[in-house]
């Protein structure tokens, strides 16, 4: 009998769905690190170097020390009881988990929570985002998620109905969105980020795709922004987020505003302004704008990835709305506890004053400040690269450099049945074990070529990464010269 399950009856939204970051490439790594692990020395580098993913764990950056006494206390309270604790562990982090654990019934951290998160935690983040931003938050407009891409999936499933209903998407994008939408069954609606300008973002554009697309008989729901950006690494300008605000309120869009990447800014004259912050200062309020912020633990300097730990705020959704996003959440029962603890803490780190504080701020500065030297150095390492322009890191984890590739280059990529940046990387890889991400996979100007590389390696490794990196373009430019 003909197996019942091929790939040609398959969902074809999940065939039509690609996510780049975990892509080809990536599998094609893992194989040969299996091949160093069983046969050492048979390749023409000795370790894999993941650059592919904002993973900073997994690169050797370590934990920050406040946050993981806090999660250890909760997840063994009996530690609390203990004479000896207060030796091994700060007093505020002991503080701390008695606060959190008295918001838990019974101090049960294995037990399902209240599906939007446990209120106590909620309340915790509400504060914290009021701290930031100056204006109210309230703990029923918390969403607790498995890092921010639960959030993302939700709102796509709320919002698309069909293939005539389109969501725009900054291009380059972090693919999770066009993974998403192709998922439910929309249709991405893109608009270009202008590279020259430094992958600004032009209003104008936003107008001219929404008039296209509406003339097709698409009906665009929602505008995505990335700020800051990813893959791009840009920091929105003030006025600029007034403008986008202005547009999604004209336009009647929900406003779903990626804010990952806002503790990672490395320039002196751009700051980090959540998007809640603008609309509350325009004077818009709850029944102005639909707007969704995403945070998520995995990103900033703390980046615990695996603890999967994020929240979605949602503002300007009328009361039965609300209740069918709390009905989505509730069909996952609730995100995991480790994460929803570790969402209050990344909103609420120690204060001056607090024990902890003078590590935790050593820790943390000294997390950024290397970061924005990592950033730096590779900036200016592709940019001595030929064919290789790199526009500056203002924020977030990567560098998305445009490659000219030659055109006996791309002419070998088509034979390989392989886009020209998805050839390029590849043959990175098999030249020096660095995994980076094809731009193919973020969507890029027709034409052009990227590559985007996170800024994670530890900074004693940087060095020989640039090396590797250099001596790999020189030679493949020299095979491929025109």
């Amino acid at each position: 009998m003909a197996a019942s399950v091929t790939v040609e009856n398959l969902n074809p939204k999940v065939l039509k769905c690609e996510y780049a970051v975990r892509g080809e490439i990536v599998i094609h790594a893992q194989r040969r690190q299996q091949q160093l692990q069983t046969q050492p020395g048979s390749l023409p580098f000795d370790e894999i170097l993941y650059c592919n993913i904002g993973n900073p764990q997994s690169l050797g950056q370590q934990p920050v020390t406040f946050f993981r006494e806090v999660l250890a206390l909760c997840d063994h309270p009996c530690l609390l009881e203990k004479e000896e604790t207060k030796s091994l562990f700060s007093a505020d982090a002991i503080s701390r988990a008695k606060q959190i654990l008295a918001t838990i019934p019974g101090r049960a951290t294995g037990a399902y929570s209240h599906s939007q998160g446990i209120k106590g935690l909620r309340d915790a983040i509400a504060a914290g985002i009021m701290s930031r931003d100056g204006f109210p938050a309230n703990a029923d407009d918390i969403f607790i998620t498995d890092g921010a891409s639960p959030g993302v999936h939700m709102m796509m499933q709320l919002l698309i109905r069909n293939e005539k209903d389109g969501i725009l998407c900054p291009i380059p994008q972090y693919p999770l969105y066009s993974a998403s939408i192709a998922l439910h069954g929309g249709t991405l609606v893109p608009y270009y980020l202008n590279e020259k300008n430094g992958w600004g973002l032009e209003i104008s554009d936003f107008k001219t795709r929404l008039e296209d697309v509406r003339s097709k008989g698409i009906d665009v729901r929602a505008l995505v922004v990335i700020n800051p950006g990813n893959p791009t690494g840009q920091v929105l300008a003030e006025d600029n987020q007034y403008d986008i605000v202005k547009f999604c309120k004209n336009e009647g869009l929900v406003l779903l505003a990626d804010e990952v990447y806002q503790e990672n800014i490395y320039v002196d004259n751009k700051k980090f302004n959540s998007f809640k912050k603008i609309v509350r200062s325009m004077g818009y309020g709850e029944d102005d704008l639909p707007l969704v912020s995403l945070q998520s633990v995995s990103k900033g300097y703390y980046g615990e990835c695996g603890k999967r730990g994020g929240y979605m705020e949602i503002t300007g959704f009328s009361a039965p709305v609300r209740e069918q996003i709390y009905k989505i959440a509730s069909v996952n029962l609730c995100s995991n506890i480790t994460g929803q603890i570790l969402a209050s803490l990344v909103m609420n780190p120690p204060k001056a004053g607090d024990e902890s504080y003078a590590s935790y701020k050593a820790e943390k500065d000294g997390i950024l400040e290397s970061l924005a030297r990592r950033a730096k150095a590779l900036e200016d390492a592709f940019n001595k690269l030929e064919g290789f322009s790199c526009n500056k890191a203002e924020g977030a984890m990567y560098l998305f450099p445009q490659i000219h590739l030659p055109q006996k280059a791309i002419e070998a990529a088509k034979a390989a049945k392989k886009a020209p940046d998805a050839f390029y990387a590849l043959r990175l890889l098999e030249s020096t074990g660095i995994v980076v991400v094809p731009g193919s996979g973020f969507g890029q100007v027709p034409g052009t070529w990227h590559i985007r590389c996170t800024i994670l390696p530890q900074e004693d490794k940087i060095p020989a990464v640039i090396s590797r990196f250099r001596a790999f373009h020189e030679a493949f430019l020299a095979e491929y010269r025109d």
